[in-house]
């Protein structure tokens, strides 16, 4: 319903309806979050404030982070090495604190290009790329990624020769993904930051390709 509402004089105009969060119902996995929290602190096993503090850390990340780890595996092998055996241990060395979630990286080639869904949800790498994108979440993507990737990967403007094969894994609760994309030709002699730049969050999850502008 809309209403109108005098702001001074001459201001008076309509405004739509703005619905509160409340309004809508929980769903199960907001009412299932509320009890663990609420279990959590009951028990004394967190405070408010260090559940408060928690949530403030994962919502301040972005995908800078996961594109640092990127770009050093780009240009160190062994730094590379180390990340395809075990994310979270190659990012601390970069002081990025990835969380108690193993991360699994996997890499992009000129024979197989990588794609990351979460079919049951959401489960994403948040602490080395930042939230995930309404997209992500949709029921479109987490179902139609697994059974037709290619087109998937084409609205996103992204077509995938027929010679190269696409891998789609499947993020659970206790296993996330990361996406080592292959390094663009044309940067040869870029320092990390320059080629962290061009390593997105899309490029991460596997629905864009890292480019560089006028290739």
């Amino acid at each position: 319903m809309s209403h109108g509402h005098v702001h001074g004089a001459g201001n008076d105009h309509p405004h739509p309806r703005q619905p509160d969060i409340e309004d809508a119902p929980l769903t199960y996995h907001m009412a299932l979050t509320e009890a663990v929290a609420a279990l959590l602190q009951n028990k004394g096993i967190i405070s408010g404030d260090e559940l408060r503090r928690t949530v403030e850390d994962i919502d301040s990340r972005s995908p800078a982070a996961g594109a640092r780890v990127v770009a050093r595996a780009w240009v160190d092998p062994a730094f590379r090495s180390r990340l395809l055996d075990d994310v979270n241990a190659a990012a601390r060395e970069l002081d990025i604190d990835t969380g108690g979630i193993p991360i699994r990286a996997v890499e992009s080639t000129d024979k197989v290009h990588q794609l990351v869904v979460c079919t049951l949800c959401s489960c994403y790498p948040r602490m080395l790329i930042g939230l995930p994108p309404d997209w992500y979440k949709a029921r479109d993507y987490r179902s139609r990624a697994v059974r037709e990737p290619r087109a998937v990967l084409r609205e996103f403007g992204l077509e995938i020769a027929d010679d190269i094969e696409v891998r789609v894994h499947d993020s659970t609760a206790d296993m996330r993904y990361l996406v080592l994309p292959r390094r663009p030709s044309g940067t040869d002699g870029w320092s990390e930051e320059e080629l962290a730049a061009i390593v997105t969050r899309d490029c991460m999850v596997g629905t864009a390709v890292p480019e560089v502008t006028g290739n």
